[in-house]
Parts: structure tokens; sequence; C-alpha cells
């Protein structure tokens, strides 16, 4: 009889972090970011390109925690991008109709919100696939913000919501980074810990993992769905006002193709599109992958279409990878 010597607990625990999806993706960002170190040390490496990345990552961040509850539900969105642009644009018309910042950015967010409600009402209701939904939602959005905005940017004063994202002047040096930042860090622990402690949490995670099980167990999939698709809506709005006071404009081709980097961020950091797995930390390192590959073919000097081949190479290798993982589960 062969006894199995007991492993160290040394090695319990880094067996532990090899089977975290998000490690790979970690190792992945650290890699990346020393080879654009290497290549470019005199621009790429300075603590004020860190922070550019941040501010340039907040946008993408917000919408990946949403689409990061999602996917983990079994589902997928893809009217993110026209969301987004939607929203700069109501909070563009806001200001110009002479309402404050903050009543111009929660009508955005509501706004947002409320797509996102329809959306996971006619899934859960017409029972039809959220990929048709959204794709429909995608479309109407874009259409109704260039209706909204007649076809044009609309120009005015953002009224400091620009310095939501903007450098940060001396005298708040502090903060290290702007509000913006630090706002995407509030979002992102509310909802892990909305994922990891929570009933509601729970409930996402099971009917990600098997839809008919969770019914048995007397979970309501329809509310949880429209929550869910409300919620990551409203994360979407969120990213609209840090857009807006990025472009300081409402404009209604912005955005274009968001969905597929937030979708891409969910999956490299672990998520499946089978649904019942992802976590907010794994998107959000793939997230600040995408910025890093991104700010990096800038400081190296890459043309945009370059640029394209490689988002988009990244795309295509995600989607692979997911793939494969659910064959190996």
């Amino acid at each position: 009889m062969i006894v199995k010597a007991p492993e160290s607990r040394a090695r319990r625990a880094w067996t532990a972090m090899a089977r975290n999806p998000w490690l790979g993706p970690l190792i992945a960002l650290t890699l990346v970011y020393l080879l654009f170190v290497v290549l470019v040390p005199d621009t790429f490496a300075r603590p004020v390109n860190l922070v550019t990345m941040a501010r340039q990552t907040v946008a993408l961040g917000l919408c990946s925690v949403g689409m990061t509850l999602v996917v983990i539900l079994g589902g997928i969105d893809l009217s993110v991008g026209s969301a987004v642009a939607l929203t700069t644009v109501v909070v563009a018309s806001l200001l110009k109709g002479g309402a404050g910042p903050v009543t111009a950015a929660l009508g955005g967010i509501a706004v947002a919100a409320v797509t996102g409600l329809v959306n996971g009402a006619l899934i859960t209701g017409l029972r039809v696939t959220p990929f048709i939904i959204t794709l429909g939602a995608m479309r109407i959005l874009r259409g109704a913000a260039k209706g909204l905005a007649h076809e044009q940017k609309i120009d005015v004063d953002a009224r400091g919501l620009d310095a939501l994202v903007a450098a940060l002047p001396p005298e708040r040096g502090w903060m290290l980074f702007p509000p913006g930042v630090w706002m995407l860090v509030v979002v992102a622990l509310l909802a892990a810990a909305l994922l990891r402690w929570t009933r509601f949490g729970r409930h996402i995670y099971a009917i990600g993992s098997n839809e008919q099980t969770a019914r048995l167990c007397g979970i309501e999939v329809g509310r949880v769905k429209i929550l869910v698709y409300t919620l990551a809506a409203a994360l979407a709005g969120l990213a609209g006002v840090i857009e807006f006071g990025t472009l300081t404009v409402g404009d209604p081709t912005d955005s274009a193709g968001l969905e597929l980097e937030v979708i891409a961020s969910v999956v490299i950091g672990g998520g499946s599109l089978s649904g019942g797995m992802g976590s907010i930390l794994g998107a959000l390192i793939g997230c600040f992958l995408m910025t890093v590959i991104k700010t990096g073919c800038v400081h190296v000097g890459l043309p945009n279409w370059v640029q394209d081949l490689v988002t988009g190479g990244i795309i295509v290798t995600a989607v692979a990878v997911d793939r494969a993982r659910s064959r190996r589960a």
C-alpha cells in the first residue's frame, strides 16, 4: 500500500492560487507591461503614464464590471457601446437645457438603466436569446442617440464633469488619481462584495451554472435577470458620464465597438461565455491589459491599423481560450 505524502502548506497555497482564472491574465499583464517598459523606457515607465492609463481604463472598467455580472448570469449585452453614446448625448442635452451637472449625470444614468430594464424584461418575457435582444437594442439606442443629437455632436460646457477624469492639479496631487478612477475602485469593490457575500450574488452564479436547476431551487430567475441587466446598463450609463467628461461633448457615434472590448476583457479575466464563471478582479485585469497594449502601441509608434489587428487578435484569442476552458471543464 502506497501512502501519498501530504502536501505542504506552501504547495497547497500555490495550487489554490494556480486555479484562479485571473492568475494567467495577471502574469500576461505584467509581462506585456515590462515589455513596453524595455522598448520605450523614457516615456512608458513614467508614473504619469500609469495615471494616464488608469484614467483611460475607467469607462471600459465600469462597463466590464456590469458585463461580468451579465456573463456570469449566462447572458450577454451587445448594447453597451450604444448605451454609453446615448448617455453622453443625454447628459449634453440636459446641460444645454440648463440642468445642473449632477442632475444631468443622474439623468443620463437613469436613461441607460431604463434601457437595461427593457432588455432584461424582453429577454425574460419573450424568452429570446440575449444576443438577439441586445443586438437589436444596440441599433435602436444608437439610432436614438443620433436622433436626439440631430446626427451631430452636442458641444456644451461640461460644468465640472470633466474633472472626473482630468489630470489632477498640483494642490490635489495627494489623491494620486482623478475621482473617476476611485469611483471605479469603489464600484468594483461593491460588485465583488455583491457576488461573494450576498444571496443575490449566489443566485447570479446559480442561474449561470444551470438555469433549470436554479428554478427548481426556488430562485426567481426572471427577477434576477431583469435586475442584472438593469444594473449593468446603469454602470454603462455611469461610464457614459465619464466618457462625456473626457470628450466634453455629446457624441452619438462614440464608443462604437466598445462592447467587444468589454466582452473580451471579461473573458480574458476568466469569465466564461457559457455562464457561471467570472470575477470582478479578473475583468479589471483584462481591462488594464487592453489599455496597456493600446498605450504601448502608441508609445512604440505603431499605426492605428496595427492596433486594430492586435485588439482583434486579443478578442479571438480570448474566445478561443474560453472555449478550451469550457471543454476542459
